[in-house]
């Protein structure tokens, strides 16, 4: 019976060890087999998670992100312990013992497979067979695929270290609603960084690798709840925490909520222009290798923008009376508070307008339902501005009845104001746009493109070909200052008939905005008062042709300035980009800067791949000393308006890199260290560029000036000009300092009157003091001082020449010193012909 029993076990010992090599002979022609189709794991030791594009402004406030994935890649160094315990005990507990492969784990699933009849639910994957599969493989169910993933996982135990591999699943793994890793799932559902979670908010997040779009802390609460829950079993089983802390993490409840990384500026069309051109210098990598671009824009000046435009565009809209709800539900018999909800449920906030939805209404106030369940009263104070809408010129009475306002069932928007009280208020149909740039580098400092960037996504700052009006004057003025002539040269403002076809009479009949002739006058008054007739005659006097090379001296593509004398009005099609940097030619000194908006691109370890070196007025520079070169007109690849003369007004397509409208990236200089500054192009005289900022300041300092209003802001540095167009379809006002150059412009996008008597100092200017005054508050005054070859001299108010001391209607003027000599002679031609004047009146 020994002898027996010897003889069973040596055949037993026979036939395992026969089973062993056959197993490990099988293992290795799988191998064998397969290894054409491993992958090398080398790649895992510097692999690049896909993380989005961030766009962030010059302070490092986010704007946006772009890409198609939540991710923020972490360190296995900066994972807490807790929530890497957490992971552990749901996903691989024996993660730092096994050698890549749980032998004990695929026992079990080969047992499951045969019991069940090949039914492979079954898992047994280790975190690093899962970090091969997620990396190298596809998820499909197959035998070969799992070998091959297994004999992945072995060669990556081999080639990286326990922490490396965990710190690829923490970074890689889909944790739902678009979050891969764990960083992205912790700011997503809880708002927190890592370090800030709790135990409970640990073991959820470890809960959802399991299934994690059918399984996360949003979605199945309930099953994610009891998957919690084992995890924590299995964190106080592993002895991760005590039974204290089991107890209280137990009994927490999900306190999951969608996070949105929060944006932190209002700047969309800042943020598109920089996808767009991102994607246009960085090709398809650009939304997912983690590039930071690092905008020009100052976060307080672009909400100090955003605010001007929404606030001036409300009190134009009120103005112009109710049009009534935006849309109307019937309110169901009995109706609940989930029904009202879901009526309101596809009106979504905009700028700041919260939608509401009228549920009662009396004579003296109406109930409204808001989107988070609280019922607010608005009384007859709340709507004073309601009056009917009748059109563009005419509004109705003052209501005198709230339900002759509002109905239930009316959905209306509400906003709190000043003193925290809701006001009834509602969309503007109007739209406006402003864009600020430093006149020393073309740096844009804000951009708003529109009221509502998920309304309208057309850039109107940038892509608007839009007729300017009064505001292309100064640069008539400039060119005219060019030809010789000087603020007190005369101009009559006097009717004027020229030829023009296109009319039906045959002759074109320009008049001024209030239809009045003030006859003989200076060109500083007709420039303060904005003399349109005055402009006329000016550009027929220095010449079409001529006018339209210099203008182009200020950055205007010569197809976008109009052939004939209707350019003296503004009917040039231009941007209100183009118009602030037109202007900045003269807050500069005489310098066309190209304006840009992209300062730096960092890649995903914060080193720059762009680096701007923009071109500069740098008057002062001791390159620009040296250069010494007289005004000239700029290069022509300077001259670009963003849109030509016959462009329309639809948007441009949404791939363009056009968005960024005449908008360039500077030179690049990452590579190349301290670079010397560039220089912007010098194209007019700084004795030009004084006189006519001379004449725009009194646009705001002369109790006469279309701009007087901007005198409230009690600073003697600030110089501007208002706009109007024909039938008060545009209103502008440009203006700047020696800091910033402002462009504000409103109007229709379908070209609709804006309402009678809504010129540029109505509609634009307050929009631009409101911005002006803030970002420039506490600021010391900056303008140009005054340049050599500029002198004061006494003239006389009505001729505009020389006189003395003794005139009483003597008066102080600047000119070029050059000038001061003609003007004296013609003075003297003056005298002397009202002298022989004289005579011949005293012979008859």
């Amino acid at each position: 019976m020994t002898r027996f029993f010897k003889a069973l076990l040596r055949w037993l010992l026979i036939l395992g060890f026969s089973g062993l090599l056959m197993v490990a002979a099988a293992i290795g022609v799988a191998y064998w087999l397969v290894s054409p189709r491993i992958p090398s794991v080398d790649v895992l030791k510097d692999y690049h998670m896909q993380v989005p594009l961030r766009v962030v402004t010059a302070d490092g406030k986010l704007i946006a992100t772009f890409g198609e994935t939540r991710r923020i890649p972490v360190s296995i160094e900066q994972v807490p312990d807790m929530l890497k315990h957490a992971v552990l005990s749901a996903e691989d507990a024996d993660f730092y013992t096994h050698p890549g492969v749980d032998w004990r784990g695929v026992m079990r699933a080969g047992f499951h497979v045969v019991a069940s009849g090949g039914n492979k639910t079954q898992g047994g994957s280790t975190i690093t067979q899962q970090v091969a599969r997620n990396f190298f493989l596809s998820p499909e169910k197959l035998y070969s695929r799992k070998l091959i993933e297994m004999f992945i996982a072995l060669r990556m135990e081999s080639a990286l270290t326990k922490d490396q591999i965990l710190e690829l699943y923490l970074n890689k793994m889909f944790l739902g609603h678009r979050s891969y890793g764990v960083a992205a799932a912790a700011e997503y559902y809880y708002g927190k960084r890592l370090d800030q979670l709790t135990i409970a908010q640990c073991a959820a997040i470890a809960s959802t690798f399991q299934l994690p779009s059918a399984v996360n802390p949003l979605t199945n609460i309930p099953r994610l709840v009891t998957r919690r829950n084992w995890v924590l079993g299995q964190m106080l089983e592993h002895r991760y925490i005590n039974q204290a802390q089991y107890d209280e993490a137990i009994h927490a409840p999900d306190d999951a909520a969608p996070h949105e990384q929060p944006i932190q500026v209002d700047a969309p069309y800042v943020a598109e222009m920089a996808r767009l051109q991102a994607l246009d210098r960085l090709g398809n990598d650009a939304l997912t290798e983690g590039y930071v671009i690092k905008t020009t824009l100052v976060s307080t000046r672009q909400q100090a923008a955003v605010a001007a435009v929404r606030d001036g565009l409300a009190v134009y809209d009120h103005r112009h009376g109710w049009r009534g709800p935006e849309a109307h539900e019937e309110l169901p018999p009995n109706a609940s508070d989930s029904d009202y909800s879901n009526l309101l449920s596809s009106y979504m906030d905009v700028a700041g307008l919260t939608p509401g939805l009228v549920i009662a209404s009396s004579s003296t106030e109406a109930s409204v339902f808001l989107p988070d369940k609280q019922v607010i009263k608005l009384d007859l104070k709340a709507m004073d501005w309601a009056r009917p809408y009748i059109n563009e010129n005419r509004v109705g009475a003052t209501p005198t009845r709230v339900d002759t306002v509002l109905k239930p069932g009316d959905i209306i928007r509400v906003i709190h104001d000043d003193k925290g009280a809701w006001q009834l208020t509602q969309i503007p149909k109007a739209q406006a746009a402003l864009v600020s740039l430093d006149p020393e580098n073309g740096a844009i400092q804000s951009l708003v493109g529109g009221f509502n960037f998920q309304r309208s996504k057309f850039n109107r700052a940038v892509m608007a070909a839009r007729q300017p009006g009064s505001s292309f004057k100064p640069f008539i003025y400039s060119a005219a200052f060019e030809r010789g002539y000087t603020p007190a040269s005369i101009i009559n403002d006097s009717p004027i008939a020229l030829p023009d076809p296109s009319q039906p009479n045959g002759l074109w009949t320009p008049n001024n905005d209030d239809d009045k002739f003030a006859g003989p006058m200076r060109l500083r008054e007709a420039l303060i008062e904005s003399k349109n007739l005055v402009s006329v005659r000016l550009l027929d006097a220095i010449g079409v042709r001529y006018t339209r090379d210099y203008v182009t001296r200020f950055g205007f593509p010569l197809d976008a300035l109009p052939n004939n004398l209707s350019m003296a009005l503004g009917t040039a099609s231009v941007s209100p980009l183009s118009m602030a940097r037109g202007f900045a030619v003269f807050a500069n000194g005489g310098y066309l800067t190209t304006p840009y908006f992209i300062d730096e691109i960092d890649d995903r370890d914060g080193k720059p791949v762009y680096v701007a070196n923009p071109a500069r007025a740098c008057a002062d520079c001791s390159e620009r000393l040296l250069q010494n070169s007289p005004p000239a007109p700029p290069p022509a690849n300077m001259l670009t308006n963003g849109v030509s003369a016959s462009s329309s007004n639809a948007p441009a397509p949404a791939t363009s890199v056009a968005m960024a409208g005449q908008t360039a990236l500077p030179a690049d200089v990452h590579n190349n260290g301290a670079a010397p500054p560039a220089l912007a192009p010098h194209v007019i005289d700084i004795r030009n560029d004084y006189l006519v900022t001379s004449l725009m300041k009194d646009v705001i300092q002369s109790p006469m000036g279309t701009g007087y209003a901007a005198k409230a802001l009690n600073r003697k540095d600030l110089a501007g000009k208002t706009g109007s167009t024909n039938d008060h379809r545009d209103a502008w006002f440009v203006g700047f300092n020696g800091d910033l150059s402002t462009a504000v412009w409103v109007g229709f996008d379908d070209f609709s009157s804006l309402g009678k008597g809504e010129f540029g100092a109505k509609a634009a200017l307050p929009i631009w003091i409101d911005y002006m005054g803030d970002v420039l508050k506490g600021l010391p005054e900056k303008s140009l001082p005054m340049p050599p070859g500029i002198t004061t001299m006494l003239i006389n108010r009505e001729s505009g020449l020389p006189t003395t001391q003794g005139d009483p209607d003597a008066m102080q003027e600047i000119f070029k010193v050059e000038d001061i000599d003609r003007l004296h002679n013609l003075a003297t031609q003056q005298q002397q012909q009202n002298q022989d004047q004289q005579q011949t009146n005293d012979i008859f």
